[in-house]
């Protein structure tokens, strides 16, 4: 069976593409996909210049801007991808609406800070004619992609029950000790995500948190549990937790992602290779169907990190090339921010809380 789970690519690979951002995500994952998809980034600034060149003697980028706005400014650059933390990301980009030169930009998620800097984002692009693509790169695992088609296909039928279990120690970065949050909407965004890929958009979602042991500065998240309620009766549930129990600190560690859906029909898990080591492990999964002897059980040799941001920029290119929505659309992304922010609400309060109450 064809499980779809490479990116289609756009049919012009030359775009000019100006990076905004040095760190891990844009030299480790970002410039590493392209250079295997041969996507053509031209240019690189970041807040530090020193680090901007480096990253571009390692990718052999030819322009190394002094400052962002100097790359804001180059007429050349057609793209924009950013990759700067979520309470920078909004000036980023009304400074290139300002402009109105690049033809389309890929922001990271989350989109913003919080809901209101995502939807200010979103308006900025539309007033500025620029197409606005968010970089919700778990949508281009290779298993999570298995999975959707399963869905599509109705090779698992209609989905009863659906989890993802997350047992993983994220690297949180600096900037998010100026947050005061941690997991919602860095690590559990990518599996709300992924549940409305797979499944559309809830009614409503019931979560609860608590801090992490683990993280030393204040936050108000950390170890997450949520359910999704769906029209349909499908719950969709995650455990996200980010302690593990004292795995960095004299235990034998047992670290994962699993997700798993149970549909009328068949049966998909997967395995996210992400937290294994080294985080290039490729993603897995198993699956059956009514009538089966036994388990599905095919193999790539793709991984999340990098491979899946091959997909995410090849999006958006090809919604330039085409004048369609982008696959990940800004707009389209506004309700996985609602729902991220539909949780942080639900745990505050202690309820459930609908899509409804956010995006009015």
């Amino acid at each position: 069976m064809n499980l779809d789970i490479h990116s289609p690519l756009p049919e012009r690979k030359d775009w000019r593409i100006g990076c905004i951002g040095s760190g891990f995500i844009m030299s480790d994952c970002h410039l590493v996909a392209y250079g295997k998809a041969g996507f053509n980034p031209v240019a690189i600034a970041s807040r530090t210049q020193a680090n901007a060149a480096k990253c571009a003697e390692q990718h052999s980028i030819t322009t190394v801007h002094n400052s962002i706005d100097q790359l804001l400014d180059d007429k050349s650059i057609e793209v924009l991808d950013v990759a700067v933390p979520p309470d920078n990301q909004l000036d980023v980009i009304k400074a290139a609406c300002e402009r109105g030169t690049v033809k389309g930009i890929l922001a990271q998620k989350p989109l913003g800070g919080n809901y209101a800097e995502a939807v200010a984002a979103v308006e900025a692009c539309e007033q500025a004619g620029i197409v606005l693509a968010v970089n919700q790169n778990m949508r281009y695992d290779q298993s999570v992609r298995a999975g959707k088609t399963l869905l599509t296909n109705g090779t698992i039928g209609e989905p009863v029950l659906a989890t993802i279990d997350m047992r993983g120690i994220p690297h949180w970065m600096p900037w998010q000790e100026r947050q005061g949050w941690v997991t919602l909407r860095i690590m559990s965004i990518h599996h709300m995500d992924t549940f409305r890929y797979w499944f559309g958009d809830p009614e409503r979602i019931y979560c609860t948190v608590r801090t992490d042991p683990r993280t030393q500065f204040p936050h108000s998240d950390g170890i997450a549990s949520y359910i999704l309620e769906y029209a349909s009766g499908l719950r969709a549930i995650a455990v996200d937790d980010t302690w593990t129990g004292p795995a960095r600190e004299g235990a034998p560690a047992d670290i994962g992602i699993e997700w798993r859906i149970e549909g009328l029909d068949g049966l998909a898990k997967g395995n996210i290779g992400w937290c294994q080591d080294p985080y290039t492990t490729p993603s897995t999964i198993t699956y059956a169907a009514k009538g089966d002897s036994e388990f599905h059980s095919p193999t790539w040799p793709e991984s999340w990190f990098p491979d899946a941001f091959i997909g995410t920029m090849a999006q958006l290119l090809i919604a330039l090339e085409t004048g369609d929505e982008p696959a990940i659309g800004a707009r389209d992304n506004l309700k996985t921010m609602a729902l991220v922010e539909a949780a942080y609400r639900s745990a505050e309060e202690h309820r459930a809380v609908g899509l409804n109450e956010i995006q009015k």
